[in-house]
């Protein structure tokens, strides 16, 4: 009997955090397209003095799954919070902050403090999956926040 409590107690543990990615995955309708992908880091040398401060006031932190995307992507739906899957990368990043207006058609990918992963990375053309609300009525990501 403690057997079948244990191993019902590890299958819950299993499952419920693939049935929750499941319910995440059914509520956007997922649009692709194809971007610039850059890198930052969280160092002086490339934001402002405030180095783990995004646009719209997110404290960023090593290890985050989030992204900065050029303002003409905002107005394209990828707004703030905006679910976006990455070629190349496991998971879903977030959108989180914003590039300076001369980018366009680009997102850079936060990789915490290390500036080597980021220059491995360089510049690369991938393809975005980006997650439009089911429910625009409940939307809560606006251009503006």
């Amino acid at each position: 009997m403690r057997g079948l409590i244990s191993f019902t107690g590890i299958l819950i543990l299993v499952c419920l955090p693939l049935l929750s990615c499941a319910d995440e995955e059914d509520k956007y309708t997922w649009e692709s397209m194809e971007v610039t992908a850059t890198a930052y880091n969280a160092v002086a040398s490339q934001t402002d003095s405030l180095v783990n401060i995004a646009a719209w006031g997110d404290t960023l932190k090593p290890g985050m799954k989030c992204i900065a995307v050029s303002r003409d992507l905002l107005k394209k739906g990828l707004r703030y919070d905006t679910p976006v899957k990455i070629e190349g990368f496991e998971g879903v990043f977030r959108v989180k902050d914003k590039m300076h207006g001369r980018w366009v058609n680009r997102i850079d990918i936060f990789m915490g403090v290390d500036v080597e992963k980021a220059r491995e990375w360089g510049r690369k053309k991938v393809v975005i999956q980006y997650g439009i609300p089911l429910n625009e009525g409940e939307e809560t990501n606006l251009v503006g926040k």
